[in-house]
Parts: structure tokens; C-alpha cells; sequence
């Protein structure tokens, strides 16, 4: 039975489930509580996502369950909604078109044709009872000819994650969406990091074109990363003719974005008009920047940082208690293609990422333990801290608030704590810290 019934008072919610960004709805935890159930049946060997989708039937209120890609090696589990396109056929086309490259010398040429025939099969439905196959709608997703270019059919197993599944089910059956969840369940994979029973967005780089069709004809929740962020107000900390120190608040670009150009570079922009930024912070960092008020400055300050003469460090709280006192982790990083802004753990194609950590205080807070780190990257990689953090091959303790590698909170609680450098023109090598009213740590 793929239509699992629900019976509650819970209220449904005004609108569906913006599935890139989102609080799981009370009814999701509810039908999520009896899926756990199956999968504890099952018990799995590999970590895998699951995800629920919350639907009406003739005023029943009911959930279907999904997997993504395969389950044990298979795809008919009962309980589950079946694959959008069923390729695992022993005696189907597609198992005996791949039998038959296997043994030709053109695998290549072979191989693209059979994947353009394979995406052609997976007719996607939207609320409006439009269909699209993947390729259709990956091309008009992607209108950029340079992507077109570096990538003309989509990923593999495109349309095989929990959400397409979950929706086309639904649509082929009259089934009216309410709202949708994803959780990781078993262990993390190598290479990124999943928590078990954690919950999680959909994929970007598969799910995000495949999705865009079809949740047409549904009153979907507002994408919150077009929102806009809070114009938060910056500390100057230091300034003369050439640079200034600023403080960055936390949830405050450091350059424009899509949805908002408020920013640290806008900001400066208006004060000093010549002004460049010569390094970043991520949105949710908060701490010390430098703002070069000229070009000669600016160039100055980027050589320091090409050549690692300029020194940082962070302070973050992360969950747990970290054993070893100090340290140093290198783990090579790049970024997640399928899931930006994501990064993975990439041995072969990675950049080295560096970054020595000592341990400051060790503490309790709200019952849990949790451990106030200082951070020196030696190396300066995308989410190389969280990462470093975050990873079983790192310290496996996740920044406190970090809702991409860990769990969320009131906030990210990393912040960029000390800078030193040497002045443009004076030479005089200089040091800033973060003001102590804005420090992180609550112990």
C-alpha cells in the first residue's frame, strides 16, 4: 500500500513545502515517526535519504515514502512509491543496451546515446498536468549556453531522488500535495557529511531544475534566499587614509548576492568610493574584515593574502567535547556540484585545506557539552573551518548553529576574531581584534 493513512488534528499548512529551505511541518514529523518505523523493519546497511510527502485523497489525509536512488540494491520495496522510470529490468532495454556496451570497443558514443534515451523515459508531471522528460526540462532550466555546453544532459540519476518520485506518484494518482520532508538515516557517507535522522533540503544540482517544473500549479512557499537579509549596521574598528577595520555582523553579506545588494562592499562603497574588499566572510560569519579605501592598498593587501603573510584567527563553538587539545587538520576540500553551495571531501580532485585548532574551554550549555575552539587556517577553501570541523576525519564535533554540516540554532557561532597584516604604507605590521561586546562564546 503506497498510501499510508494519517489521523490527526493537525492543521495543514496555507501553503506547500518550498523544498530547498525549509522547518519540517508538524505532519511531516508525524508520517517521518512511522516511516522510521519501516526502515527499522528493513534495516539498512547503507546510509540513505528518505523523505515523506503529506497528501490528500478525497478529504483523507494520508503520506506517501520515497528513497533516493536504490534501497538494498532494490527499487520494489512495498511500502515505498515506486522509481519514476523503472531501469533496473534485468531483461529491459536499458540493462541489455548497457550488457551490449560493456562488451563494444565505442563505450563512450554508446554510453551518451543510451543516457539521452534513458533521461527521455522519465516524463515529469506538474500540478498542471504538463509533462516534460529530464532532458526537456534541464535545457530549459539551464538557458546559459556555456552550462549547456559543460553539461548537456543532466546528472546521473536525475529524477531517481525522494522528491520527483514522491511527486509524480502523486500527480499520476490525483493525489493533492500538502507539504514534503527529507532525512538522512544510517551513516554519512565519506565524503560529506550527513547526521543520522537529520533532516535535509532537497539537492540542488539534480532536484533544483527537476523541481522548478514540477511544483508549477502548486501555491508553494516563498524561497527565503530572495528575501533579502537584515541591513545590519557595521562597527568601524580602525581607519585611516588608506584601510579600515570593520566588524561584520553575522547574516550580513560581504558582497552583493542575487536577492540583495546591502552589503559589506556597498556599505564602504557609499563611505569611501574608491573602496575595495581584498577578502570575504561567509553570510553567517561574523568577525573582523578589511576595507582597502584605494587600488594601491587593495593590491597590497591581496599579495599578503596570495602569499598566507596575513594571519587570522577564529574563535567557534562547536558541539561536543574535542579530545585532543591542538592540532592540525588536512583534509582536501572542493566544492559539491550537484549540492552548492555544499562542500566535500575530495582526495582526488580536492585543494588542501589547512587549518590548525587549539582547544580554549571546554563547557555546558544547556545540557549538552560544547567546546570554545580557536582557528588558524593556513589555508583559505570554501567552508574550510565548518568542514574541518564538521567531518568524521576531522574533528566530527559541527560549529554550533551550522545548518549545513551540523544542526541549526540561533546562529552560526563562528566569528573571525583577530587579523594581522602589514600596513600598505607604513609597513608597521598591525593587529585587530573583535570588539568584546560581539564576542560569540555564552559561558
Amino acid at each position: 500500500m503506497m498510501f499510508h493513512p494519517l489521523h490527526t488534528d493537525i492543521e495543514k499548512p496555507e501553503r506547500f513545502t518550498w523544498p530547498f529551505c525549509y522547518e519540517p511541518h508538524p505532519l511531516c514529523l508525524l508520517a517521518c515517526d512511522e516511516l522510521k518505523q519501516e526502515i527499522a523493519r528493513i534495516n539498512p546497511t547503507e546510509g540513505k535519504m528518505f523523505g515523506v510527502l503529506v497528501v490528500e485523497s478525497k478529504d483523507k489525509l494520508g503520506f506517501l515514502a520515497a528513497y533516493s536512488g536504490l534501497l538494498e540494491g532494490r527499487n520494489d520495496w512495498e511500502y515505498f512509491v515506486p522509481p519514476v522510470f523503472d531501469a533496473q529490468q534485468p531483461d529491459g532495454y536499458f540493462k541489455q543496451k548497457e550488457r551490449e556496451i560493456m562488451a563494444s570497443l565505442k563505450h563512450k558514443e554508446m554510453s551518451q546515446d543510451l543516457q539521452m534515451w534513458l533521461f527521455r523515459q522519465y516524463r515529469m508531471l506538474n500540478a498542471n498536468g504538463e509533462e516534460r522528460d529530464l532532458v526537456e526540462i534541464w535545457h530549459d532550466y539551464h538557458q546559459n549556453p556555456k552550462i549547456q555546453r559543460k553539461f548537456p544532459l543532466p546528472p546521473g540519476g536525475t529524477g531517481d531522488c525522494c522528491a520527483p518520485k514522491l511527486l509524480q506518484y502523486a500527480y499520476q494518482h490525483n493525489l493533492k500535495p500538502v507539504c514534503m520532508a527529507e532525512f538522512w538515516w544510517g551513516p554519512s557517507p565519506q565524503s560529506e557529511i550527513r547526521h543520522h535522522g537529520e533532516f535535509y533540503p532537497a539537492c540542488r544540482g539534480k532536484c533544483k531544475p527537476v523541481l522548478t517544473w514540477m511544483l508549477q500549479g502548486l501555491d508553494v512557499d516563498p524561497d527565503p534566499e530572495i528575501q533579502g537579509f537584515l541591513h545590519q549596521g557595521i562597527e568601524i574598528i580602525y581607519e585611516d587614509d588608506v584601510l579600515a577595520a570593520v566588524y561584520k555582523p553575522s547574516g550580513m553579506l560581504s558582497v552583493p548576492g542575487k536577492a540583495d545588494d546591502y552589503s559589506v562592499a556597498t556599505w564602504a562603497k557609499k563611505r569611501w568610493e574608491d573602496s575595495m574588499l581584498p577578502h570575504r566572510l561567509d553570510l553567517l560569519t561574523s568577525g573582523i574584515m578589511l576595507v582597502a579605501k584605494n587600488a594601491e592598498a587593495y593590491n597590497h593587501l591581496q599579495d599578503q593574502f596570495a602569499s598566507r603573510s596575513i594571519k587570522k584567527k577564529y574563535l567557534a563553538v562547536v558541539e561536543g567535547k574535542v579530545k585532543q587539545e591542538h592540532g592540525v587538520i588536512d583534509l582536501p576540500l572542493s566544492s559539491d556540484p550537484l549540492n552548492r553551495p555544499r562542500q566535500i571531501v575530495d582526495f582526488e580532485n580536492g585543494k588542501r585545506a589547512i587549518t590548525e585548532f587549539r582547544v580554549q574551554q571546554v563547557a555546558e550549555d544547556g545540557g549538552k557539552t560544547v567546546t570554545l575552539l580557536a582557528l588558524y587556517p593556513h589555508t583559505g577553501r570554501t567552508h574550510q573551518l565548518r568542514m574541518h570541523c564538521a567531518h568524521q576525519q576531522g574533528l566530527g564535533c559541527p560549529i554550533v548553529g551550522d545548518e549545513l554540516y551540523g544542526h541549526k540554532s540561533d546562529r552560526l557561532y563562528l566569528q573571525a576574531d583577530s587579523i594581522a597584516f602589514v600596513h600598505p604604507l607604513t609597513g608597521k605590521r598591525m593587529r585587530f581584534f573583535c570588539p568584546s561586546d560581539k564576542k560569540i562564546w555564552r559561558f
